[in-house]
């Protein structure tokens, strides 16, 4: 059991090194893909695979617990509605352009919608789905822990790379957008005072 919790702890560090690594501008400009559509997309199925390969060390994991019946039920469903949500943010900032089916044309940034009220929707909205199943082995537990440190790490990083980019712009949007943690009053507030 120590040595699939171990290899997957290793698997999941080099997972997360690779993929940071190559998603660095220096990576970029080293290969002169800065923009490529084709390396967006060769960095996302080799991210898939390569996190494939991080799941597959720990075959036989421990059930922490499981929710019976109903709460199962509900569990899934709130799974559901958080992958919808993950597909509308994926919409707001462009799909095809996230995935690599359609180049880069002009480096914007998205504050209108959920990132209104969180300025890393994705990361949070991935962090509640895998804190939600409702199944928690042990690989599971493993993987949401690093999972949310990872993201968090992440988003610090874009806010540098934001910063660099729309300076005062993204300051002022920092100011007014928590970081990781939605403003659910805000959203709400503005729904229904528009």
């Amino acid at each position: 059991m120590y040595a699939d919790m171990s290899t997957f702890i290793i698997r999941f560090i080099l997972f997360a090194a690779v993929h940071s690594l190559c998603a660095t501008n220096l990576i970029k400009k080293r290969f002169h893909v800065s923009g490529s559509r084709t390396y967006r997309l060769a960095y996302n199925v080799a991210s898939l695979l390569l996190f494939g390969w991080v799941m597959s060390a720990y075959q036989n994991s421990t059930v922490l617990y499981f929710a019976p019946g109903i709460w199962s039920l509900l569990l899934y469903f709130l799974q559901l509605i958080v992958i919808v949500i993950l597909i509308s943010c994926l919409t707001q900032t462009g799909a095809g352009e996230f995935i690599g089916l359609t180049g880069r044309t002009t480096s914007t940034f998205t504050s209108t919608g959920w990132y209104s009220v969180v300025r890393h929707p994705l990361y949070f909205f991935s962090i509640l789905f895998m804190v939600l199943n409702p199944v928690m082995t042990i690989q599971w537990l493993l993987l949401t822990l690093m999972g949310t440190a990872y993201f968090v790490i992440g988003s610090l990083v874009e806010e540098r790379r934001m910063l660099t980019e729309f300076g005062d712009t993204y300051r002022h949007y920092q100011q007014q957008v928590s970081f990781l943690i939605p403003n659910f009053n805000k959203l709400l507030f503005s729904k229904f005072h528009s």
